[in-house]
Order: structure tokens, then C-alpha cells, then sequence
């Protein structure tokens, strides 16, 4: 299983970025997509996931400003993100797990900066 993570970048405080993560290879229909970022020095953590069926799931200081979105036909996983802070620049890894957890598959990461 590949990911290919794309659409980071730099942009000012305020601005919009989408991400978007393309996965390939044979996996489970039944699956849990997501994205996660890590900033210098921290640890990685969770921004949004979700399911196979529509379900999401965000951090709390994404919710609002944060879309998570999937196309289960290209096998693709989007992020919409608005009002962006600077606190939100990280590398940005998508991910892919099977519903039972057993499986997880990382992409490359993708940066994002926002300057303020």
C-alpha cells in the first residue's frame, strides 16, 4: 500500500490550504483514512480521520476549521483547511488502517507553514 500526500505549502495566517492523499495498493474496503501532523520538537498528533462509512472524527482545535472528506471510489483523502494559525504548521502525514487497527500504512508527509 502507497500514500501520496500532496497540496502543503506556505501560506499567511488566515489563509487556506487542501490537502490531499491518494492511496494505492490493495487494502481493506472497510478502513479508517486520516491525516496527523508533527511540529518541530512535538509529538505526532491526530488532526482528523474518517471512516470508510462517512464517520469523522477531529481535534478539538480543528473542529471549525478543519473538513475531512473522501472520495472511496479514488481511494483519495482530503483536508480542507481554513482560518489557518500559525500554530498549525507541521509536517502533515496521511494515513491508512484497517477497521480492526491491525493495519496501518503512513504516506510521506507534506509541510505546511503558516506565517503570521
Amino acid at each position: 500500500v502507497q500514500l501520496q500526500a500532496s497540496g502543503g505549502g506556505l501560506v499567511q495566517a488566515g489563509g487556506s490550504l487542501r490537502l490531499s492523499c491518494a492511496a494505492s495498493g490493495s487494502f481493506f474496503n472497510i478502513n479508517v483514512m486520516g491525516w496527523y501532523r508533527q511540529a518541530p520538537g512535538k509529538q505526532r498528533e491526530l488532526v482528523a480521520t474518517i471512516t470508510s462509512g462517512g464517520s469523522t472524527n477531529y481535534v478539538d482545535s480543528a473542529k471549525g476549521r478543519f473538513t475531512i472528506s473522501r472520495d472511496n471510489v479514488k481511494n483519495t483523502v482530503y483536508l480542507q483547511m481554513n482560518s489557518l494559525k500559525a500554530e498549525d504548521t507541521a509536517v502533515y502525514y496521511c494515513n491508512l488502517r484497517s477497521g480492526s487497527g491491525a493495519y496501518q500504512y503512513w504516506g510521506q508527509g507534506t509541510q505546511v507553514t503558516v506565517s503570521s
